[in-house]
């Protein structure tokens, strides 16, 4: 895909404040500090569009960049951040639920796990929720740069050990926005599911 512009288009909690225009969209899901900014960023070839922090659990709303003005990629808050309150996280996931069970311009979703741990429990319920909501899911283990060459198999063995990837609407794919690690084959899913 030939990114021709990109930009930060609006933030919203709930779905009065979802963009009215009907453009397909995108979601990226994932635990906090997994890499969803820096996807982002890097997809798009942008340095600081998405804000990355070094500290967890900073995405507290729904944020919508809209692409070649033809669709959103909308980042969810990051899930499984320890520091903020159990009414507070209640509240992000209620935000979440509400927006993918409800948005019809959602056409797929991106789960982002940690290319160096096992998938937690909050990437396995998200991912069985997707499957349950019937969206294609393109899995992406992020930071593939920071494991051994020789372990890169083990990272696949590992996710398939904890989540059922056998189905026709998965796909899995390995990412590192610093070498740029399949970003084509993460653009190429996005633009089969717009």
């Amino acid at each position: 895909m030939i990114i021709k512009t990109s930009d930060y288009a609006i933030s919203a909690v709930k779905e009065e404040q979802y963009p009215k225009d009907q453009l397909p969209e995108i979601a990226l899901a994932g635990r906090s500090n997994v890499g969803k900014s820096s996807l982002i960023n890097s997809l798009l070839g942008r340095k600081n569009l998405a804000r990355t922090s070094s500290q967890p659990g900073k995405t507290q709303t729904l944020n919508f960049y809209i692409i070649n003005e033809e669709f959103y990629l909308v980042d969810v808050p990051g899930y499984g951040y320890a520091k903020v309150s159990q009414v507070k996280r209640q509240q992000f996931g209620e935000m979440i639920q509400d927006y993918l069970e409800t948005r019809e311009n959602l056409k797929g979703l991106i789960l982002l796990t940690d290319s160096r741990h096992e998938p937690t429990k909050d990437d396995i319920a998200m991912y069985n929720y997707s499957l349950y909501l019937n969206l294609p899911i393109l899995v992406v283990c992020t930071k593939i740069d920071k494991v051994k060459k020789n372990q890169e198999n083990k990272v696949l063995s590992n996710l398939k050990k904890h989540l059922d990837l056998a189905h026709d609407n998965v796909t899995v794919l390995t990412y590192s926005s610093v070498k740029k690690t399949h970003v084509k084959e993460v653009w190429d899913w996005i633009e089969e599911k717009l």
